[in-house]
């Protein structure tokens, strides 16, 4: 019953957790536009993934999508790849999870074959918890790396330098000003908790896969007899043969 309760558990989690995975590596506001001590302006910016997209005072939103593999750092590259080999672990994994329960009837599959599913499931999901949660610290590092400089777009890894306004001290405002700077977007919280969503599901799969694996190997009894009795038990059988 308990090794039941562990796989139901580990396939809920890790469906939830490949859910939320798939939803942050589709959602724009992986990075957004910082708006603490600044003006207010016509222009809100977020960043994805895979577009870019502004957003206007009248509601009017305009996305300009991220094509090609070129031109971008590899920092952005490998986010990209890890979230597509989370999704593509997590998917192949639920899959897997669903077949290996135990109250799931497939033919005359055995304890033994469902306990290395139940193994192979629960792999896929650590793996796969590991590429969204690694996936998302790296780009919020190039966040965080950059959110004192001016302007920093993270899917190029380049930074701007800072914009002269004035001719100089004491004329005007003068001196230089901070261009827009980007925070945390809710893309990459979704993506943190999805990831330990699959972790920790993936950990119930490999609990769950000790109790399988006791039961579909039970420890077989046999008989032993000592040397010294079954050479007496054989004499004594000898003798009653001569007997009769």
């Amino acid at each position: 019953m308990a090794t039941s309760g562990l796989q139901i558990g580990g396939f809920l989690l890790g469906l939830i957790g490949v859910a939320a995975v798939i939803a942050a590596t589709a959602m724009n506001n992986w990075s957004t536009q910082d708006r603490q001590g600044d003006v207010v302006t016509a222009v809100y910016t977020y960043k994805g993934l895979w577009q870019d997209c502004e957003v206007s005072t009248s509601g009017f939103t305009e996305c300009r999508p991220l094509y090609g593999l070129l031109g971008y750092s590899g920092q952005f590259q490998a986010v990209r790849a890890m979230m597509i080999v989370g999704v593509l672990l997590g998917l192949i994994g639920s899959v897997i999870s669903l077949f290996s329960l135990k109250c799931f009837k497939m033919g005359s599959t055995e304890d033994s074959t469902k306990a290395k599913m139940t193994l192979t499931a629960g792999i896929m999901f650590v793996i796969s918890g590991i590429c969204g949660i690694t996936g998302a610290s790296i780009y919020a590092n190039q966040i965080v790396a950059s959110f004192m400089m001016t302007t920093y777009n993270p899917n190029y890894g380049g930074m701007n330098q800072m914009q002269m306004e004035g001719m100089g001290m004491g004329m005007g405002m003068g001196g230089m000003s901070m261009a827009n700077r980007f925070t945390f977007g809710p893309a990459l919280f979704v993506a943190w908790i999805g990831g330990g969503m699959l972790l920790i599901g993936g950990v119930l799969k490999c609990v769950a896969f000790r109790g399988l694996h006791a039961e579909s190997t039970p420890y077989k009894a046999v008989a032993y007899k000592a040397a010294g009795q079954s050479r007496s038990a054989d004499e004594g059988s000898e003798r009653g043969q001569k007997y009769v």
